[in-house]
């Protein structure tokens, strides 16, 4: 689905949060639709951002690695 989204997962070093953004990002693009959304929506497309971001750093923070 979101081609363009690197790899975050790296051995001895967590994404950045600017990384994180990122990816977040161009997720809620894709999957709204929208590349910018409109004024109306600019809030809740800013906070689902926020929102995956902070789920993907929860992720990262949890998973078990050899």
């Amino acid at each position: 689905m979101c081609r363009n989204i690197k790899k975050l997962r790296r051995p001895n070093e967590s994404p950045t949060d600017a990384e994180l953004n990122d990816a977040a990002l161009q997720f809620v693009r894709k999957v709204s639709g929208y590349h910018a959304p409109s004024k109306a929506n600019q809030e809740v497309f800013d906070n689902a951002v926020v929102e995956v971001a902070a789920v993907t750093r929860t992720l990262f923070e949890n998973l078990i690695t050899k």
